[in-house]
């Protein structure tokens, strides 16, 4: 009755009416893990309380059933990582295991609370991270706070015997009779072994090249980081098309290293790109805002994300600005009309540029150009 999803946003952020979100921190180990299941349940009583206020001519217990589900999985309560957010309409409900520590949230509105998401999968600090040898290859999706194994389908070949098959390169000795019928055939050979493995290492390299760039360096747009020893990296980097692929990488046999040594590694060298593209974006907002193409209004950014002007919007990660927006006319309505538990503007906000097809960064408060909770930058 739950589904566990790693995609974002997801479709389900689309739907408005019934809208119920659960944030918990949770824990990898015993014994901290032990109160995970107990912080969880006092959050599913609050949600019912809230549905018995408001929704008292709709199935509840039909609604409260996944929830319910979910607290008698103790598989699921035995590997959880370090947060988990649950979105439910009453008809479907996602999980998602976070592998960062989330505020502890229970809310029933008319839409759903998606700015933790919004930080936690934001593209500034996400990376791809492509674990390589000779043989195979592994690639994981991560950001600051961690990162973890991409769930390939196993139809997919990635050892180079699957990728090549009979296609590799013959052995470089070959049998040969010389001399008729009968005599004590002779090895000839078409170049040295080396020749050989490099021309497959080759081929192979080029395939995983492509098919990472193909579904999922263009699609996403991240940047991508190599692990692999210092000898593959020269001839990887010479024959990648991948423009994602970040010159820095992490040489050392990726199997050779713990998650966590993964983890430090890579933001080592994520970390200055997801600070540069954030001052970026900040400059680009003052810039935008001195040619009257930006805001820190929310009132007026509201109007412009109804008009679908907005191309970017920075988002501060704990402001909270209740209200709501009419979509007919853009006006923030600042009082609470519908007596839904937790009415963000902001969340509003951020799910029509997403929907707009633009840009939304959560940033801590002290990374804001602006003190109003948002800055915001027009398409026009």
């Amino acid at each position: 009755m739950y589904k566990i999803v790693n995609d974002f946003p997801h479709e389900i952020m689309n739907e408005e009416g019934l809208c119920i979100s659960l944030y918990q921190p949770t824990h990898r180990h015993r014994p901290e893990n032990k109160q995970d299941l107990i912080r969880y349940e006092n959050l599913v009583q609050k949600i019912e309380n809230s549905l018995n206020k408001r929704y008292k001519d709709q199935d509840i217990k039909e609604i409260m059933k996944p929830f319910k589900e979910i607290g008698q999985d103790r598989i699921f309560w035995n590997n959880t990582a370090d947060g988990l957010a649950i979105l439910s309409n009453g008809k479907e409900f996602i999980v998602y295991k976070l592998q960062r520590q989330v505020e502890e949230l229970a809310l029933v509105s008319d839409r759903f609370h998606i700015k933790p998401l919004i930080r936690y999968f934001q593209s500034s600090d996400r990376y791809h991270l492509l674990g390589l040898d000779m043989k195979y290859f592994t690639l994981y999706e991560g950001n600051r706070y961690g990162f973890e194994e991409v769930d390939l389908d196993p139809d997919i070949p990635r050892a180079l015997e699957e990728v090549l098959g009979e296609d590799q390169t013959e052995p470089y000795l070959n049998p040969g009779a010389y001399g008729g019928a009968g005599a004590t055939p002779m090895f000839h050979g078409h170049g040295g072994r080396k020749d050989e493995i490099d021309i497959d290492t080759q081929r192979y390299f080029r395939y995983v090249d492509k098919f990472v760039l193909d579904n999922y360096s263009n699609p996403m747009k991240i940047p991508l980081i190599l692990v692999a020893l210092d000898e593959h990296h020269g001839l990887f980097n010479n024959i990648s098309h991948n423009s994602f692929l970040l010159s820095d990488g992490v040489k050392q046999d990726y199997k050779s290293l713990d998650l966590d040594q993964l983890k430090k590694s890579a933001w080592e060298i994520i970390e200055p790109f997801y600070l540069e593209k954030t001052k970026k974006l900040v400059d680009n907002y003052k810039v935008q805002r001195s040619k009257f193409l930006g805001s820190d209004d929310v009132s007026e950014v509201s109007r412009a994300v109804v008009e679908n002007r907005v191309d970017t919007v920075l988002l501060e990660a704990d402001e909270f600005i209740q209200g709501r927006i009419n979509k007919e006319t853009g006006e923030l309505i600042r009082e609470d009309t519908s007596g839904s538990d937790y009415d963000n503007v902001l969340d509003e906000i951020a799910k029509m540029v997403l929907e707009n097809k633009g840009e939304v960064l959560v940033l801590p408060k002290e990374r804001m150009p602006s003190t109003s909770g948002l800055a915001a930058i027009y398409r026009f």
